[in-house]
């Protein structure tokens, strides 16, 4: 870890005459974690020696098979699965397809039920609505304010002919874990396939697969410091899946395509890191988030989504009421600090959060949420610089807000 304390995102802008480094305190890391030095390393040398497929039947070839293994080995003790139970895919939401519409069109038609929640990933609820359309009925489980399912309402959803639970391991939303090893029990007593978006949590909380109850789980290299574009979906042994890329036999005949030797190499050096220096992030990280918590305590008409103890470490949900969130967002990047309003793969859309209002959030203080998630490269003075960019946007929006002038005068009324 303590290499890692000189290392600093930067972005650089030209004007005239010279060249000026500006740097970019970055506090989006659900969306995407910077690359770690030794991943980088473990990449660029795989890149520089190294140009094999890995099936091809000569030395160049078995070098790749040698490297590949290596790193389905590394994310394999990850999560504490067997190396022949990883398969390699493109990224969370390839995996997550994977696992739902493999699970689904592998029971054949005698059954077509699953069960989910109302605040999956948008890759969860599109794969599901795919299948809808092929004739499975799925059933979507409500949460309660912290976001949390009821495991007895996963049991009592449950009837003949249901195929698949999947429920995520972590909200990338609002940070709260769910309820997975009891939900676990369940599904293996009745015999039916589990599955957990664990996107947001593998590399950053541990992760039993075993302990966990999980039949499969999808996971991706740039939540845990390694290259985007890469990740692997675990399937447990005798687990009835059908792949949904047909073509050569890579990956155990889960996945057809030469696979991407370097980003693999990469999210294998990461799971690898991921795994021995947990401990220390988790502690980094939760010093961060606490320090951030506690600024943010002295600002008015703030209240905080997600559950505040069963959570992720790095990741804090908060609503500044009387604000636009897109608007603390572009404030915050002209001053080189980056926040987001939702899931990456949701922003842009106009909509409020389906989590959030899942949750019972109404849909003004949805529009004005931020997430924070800080990462093992950040600082306490970072904190105190974002948190004063922060407030200092605030201010200034809700005097544009003709609604927290009314709240301001109607306070001063009162008083």
């Amino acid at each position: 870890m303590e290499n890692l304390r000189s290392f600093t995102i930067t972005i650089e802008k030209a004007v005239p005459e010279r060249e000026v480094i500006v740097q970019t305190i970055y506090l989006d890391h659900i969306s995407g974690t910077p690359l770690h030095p030794q991943v980088k390393e473990a990449m660029t040398g795989y890149i520089q020696g190294n140009f094999g497929n890995p099936i091809s039947q000569h030395k160049i070839g078995d070098a790749a098979m040698e490297a590949l293994e290596t790193a389905r080995e590394k994310v394999a003790n990850l999560i504490n699965a067997k190396a022949s139970e990883i398969v390699f895919a493109s990224g969370g939401s390839e995996s997550v397809n994977h696992a739902i519409k493999g699970a689904a069109f592998a029971a054949g038609e005698k059954k077509r039920h699953i069960i989910t929640s109302n605040i999956e990933h948008q890759s969860v609820q599109k794969s599901l609505r795919m299948l809808m359309k092929h004739g499975f009925r799925v059933t979507s489980l409500p949460v309660d304010r912290y976001g949390l399912v009821d495991p007895g309402e996963v049991e009592k959803a449950i009837s003949d002919d249901t195929i698949l639970v999947t429920i995520m391991r972590a909200n990338n939303e609002i940070g709260t874990l769910e309820p997975i090893a009891e939900i676990g029990k369940i599904t293996r007593t009745r015999g039916i396939t589990f599955h957990t978006d664990a996107v947001a949590s593998i590399g950053v909380l541990p992760f039993d697969v075993d302990e966990l109850g999980v039949d499969l789980a999808s996971l991706a290299a740039n939540q845990f410091y390694g290259p985007p574009g890469v990740g692997a979906l675990y399937i447990r042994s005798k687990t009835r899946i059908m792949p949904l890329i047909d073509g050569g036999i890579q990956e155990n005949n889960q996945r057809a395509g030469t696979q991407n030797m370097i980003g693999i190499v990469g999210m294998g050096k990461a799971a690898e890191l991921a795994k021995k220096e947990m401990p220390a992030r988790t502690e980094h990280v939760l010093r961060l988030k606490r320090a951030f918590t506690d600024r943010l305590k002295t600002i008015e008409d703030i209240t905080f989504h997600g559950h505040p103890e069963l959570c992720l470490p790095h990741l804090l949900s908060f609503a500044v009421h009387y604000v636009e969130g897109e608007s603390m967002v572009l404030m915050l990047d002209e001053k080189n600090v980056c926040l987001s309003t939702r899931s990456a793969c949701a922003s842009g859309s106009l909509r409020a959060s389906h989590v959030l209002i899942a949750t019972g959030v109404d849909y003004a203080a949805a529009q004005g949420t931020l997430i924070f998630s800080c990462g093992i490269m950040n600082t306490i003075e970072e904190m105190d610089t974002a948190f004063d960019v922060l407030k200092d946007s605030i201010a200034f929006l809700r005097n544009m807000s003709p609604l927290y002038r009314k709240k301001r005068d109607k306070d001063r009324e009162e008083k």
